[in-house]
């Protein structure tokens, strides 16, 4: 989105300001890009499909019965497809990538391509401090359940004290259980934060305007969608980077 001229009305009401929408990056379920994503659109694809072995797996939790507990009784849906990812092109070093949440990694590859879409490229000269990130990012983030899982072991220490079982195979149990989870680590807390999603892209494409994320459930996008107009509107960016 870009800010343009300032107009008034004859009227003397508030200026009104029109506002472009550039061009688009995106990702959605069978689409890597905008343009397979107009394609799909136009040829009419069915994005649905079998949940693939790369999310989970279904034998675990799945059941037909809507009533059983931490089940799931669909195993279809509409996935997004494997993305390729270069650390070192965004600034990240590899060994954090573990300890990153996907929708942090996801958002500047869709940065990367509304801004190459809208022909702003790092050799194009422009403001950057006139650019600002807003970003609508719902809740807690995914990476935060493998790491809040880790501070389950003196719960299952307990269960398998009471149900009996000997004290080295509880410690050798528990063990195998915390490799199933990523590490804590330096780079844990601010790969979990939503505004941290924000954040990496205004980092990344050196923006020095506004940058933050707003959180209001299923209207997170429309909610910053709303706060990035009113942010040209003010007059205090030229360019919003928003969804």
């Amino acid at each position: 989105m870009k800010n343009e001229q300032t107009e008034t009305t004859a009227n003397n009401q508030e200026p009104q300001v029109p506002i472009a929408i550039l061009p688009i990056g995106c990702i959605f379920p069978n689409s890597h890009n905008l343009q397979e994503y107009w394609a799909m659109l136009r040829e009419g694809d069915d994005a649905i499909t079998d949940v693939p072995s790369t999310y989970w797996n279904v034998d675990d939790y799945f059941d037909s019965d809507p009533k059983t507990p931490d089940h799931v009784y669909a195993k279809r849906g509409a996935f997004l497809p494997e993305i390729e990812f270069n650390p070192l092109e965004f600034g990240i070093v590899p060994n954090a990538l573990e300890a990153t949440d996907t929708s942090q990694l996801l958002s500047l590859v869709a940065a990367q391509e509304a801004l190459k879409d809208a022909g702003y490229t790092e050799d194009r000269d422009f403001d950057r401090n006139r650019v600002s990130v807003i970003l609508g990012v719902t809740g807690t983030l995914e990476m935060v359940i493998p790491l809040g899982a880790r501070l389950g072991h003196p719960i299952w220490q307990r269960a398998l004290k009471d149900a009996g079982i000997d004290d080295a195979v509880t410690e050798d149990v528990i063990e195998r259980i915390r490799q199933s989870y990523v590490d804590w680590q330096e780079a844990s807390f601010p790969g979990l934060l939503g505004n941290v999603v924000a954040g990496r892209i205004a980092n990344r494409f050196d923006f020095g305007g506004t940058n933050c994320s707003v959180d209001a459930a299923c209207a997170s996008s429309l909610s910053a969608l709303h706060l990035a107009s009113l942010e040209l509107a003010s007059g205090k960016s030229d360019m919003v980077l928003t969804g």
